[in-house]
């Protein structure tokens, strides 16, 4: 478009500074842009038309947002302090298609994915809400980044420039329910971003249960895909799993989940079932996660049992869902 109008490559350069870097909200703001172009951007560009509709603080010091893009379609995002870093849940998609049994987000269905720039501006928008920088990013809001896959490429690259907010890639994270194809591709691109696969169980019929929306993909290619990925990038990679009573938190459950990740490269991360409203699912037991680690420590796979935050303005894992109340 600048090239159109008849402007210099480097006005691009520019813009990028000011959205990306500087966190203008106006086009007026950039200054050192010739004010006859600012107007004429004005004319033709859509600028800062996101708005907080909604935010909610927890007693843990996070804060939830529900933010509002120009079209009117609203995504959570959740905001993580802790000591001098601040980490950053993002949102990929508003609602999600993926059908998982346990999560609020995929009960609600799919709106539509998001474009980098709303991704990137749910990060902007709790740095500026904390006045700090973010050190962390993690794309484990609502959606499959997976199922957005240029758009969440091009957001990780702007959160981890040093034209955009300089994070380190190793500290920006996508989530994916496990779609191979994207996997591999992910295993491939240059940068050294982190890969967390939400897994919920090795047993084939328990995990299609609980996700259809993988069920295509076995947990046989799932483990094929995974080994290429640590051969290829010599990254480890985590897996999630949500420990649900009577579902997945049984020993044949746990026996396979051991078979499945050890003698690999990888890390569990054992999650308690956080509540939502109207479902059928309860957490497993403290005693029962801890069973989980020392088992898995005992086939040498490291685990831990993540610390959720946020659950008490529902903005833990799997909470999120498009609305504050």
């Amino acid at each position: 478009m600048l090239s159109e109008m008849g402007q210099p490559a480097f006005r691009a350069k520019q813009i990028e500074s000011w959205v990306w870097e500087k966190g203008v909200s106006s086009i007026d703001e950039m200054t050192n842009l010739p004010k006859t172009l600012r107007e004429a951007l004005k004319e033709q560009c859509s600028f800062g038309e996101t708005i907080q509709v909604a935010c909610q603080r927890s007693s843990d010091g996070s804060r939830k947002y529900l933010l509002q893009f120009a079209d009117g379609t609203t995504v959570e995002c959740v905001g993580m302090p802790s000591d001098k870093r601040l980490t950053v849940c993002a949102s990929t998609q508003a609602g999600c298609g993926m059908g998982c049994a346990f999560c609020a987000t995929g009960a609600a269905g799919l709106t539509r994915s998001l474009s980098a720039g709303e991704i990137f501006e749910q990060v902007a928008h709790v740095r500026d809400d904390f006045g700090t920088r973010v050190t962390g990013v993690v794309l484990m809001g609502q959606g499959e980044p997976f199922a957005n896959y240029e758009a969440t490429l091009s957001a990780l690259r702007r959160l981890n420039s040093s034209n955009g907010m300089g994070i380190g890639a190793r500290h920006l994270t996508v989530s994916t329910c496990g779609i191979i194809p994207m996997i591999t591709r992910f295993s491939r691109e240059p940068e050294q971003f982190t890969l967390a696969v939400s897994l919920h169980s090795a047993v084939q019929r328990t995990r299609d249960a609980l996700m259809p929306g993988v069920r295509k993909y076995s947990l046989l290619r799932l483990y094929d895909a995974m080994g290429e990925y640590t051969s290829r990038t010599g990254r480890r990679p985590t897996y999630e799993y949500a420990l649900i009573k009577g579902v997945n938190d049984s020993d044949e459950e746990l026996s396979y989940l051991c078979d499945f990740c050890k003698d690999t490269l990888c890390h569990v991360n054992i999650i308690q079932l956080n509540d939502v409203p109207g479902s059928k699912f309860q957490p497993a037991t403290v005693h029962r996660a801890n069973d989980f680690v020392r088992r898995l420590a005992n086939v040498g796979v490291e685990a831990t049992i993540r610390q959720s935050r946020g659950a008490d303005i529902d903005a833990a894992c799997g909470q999120l869902r498009q609305r504050l109340s």
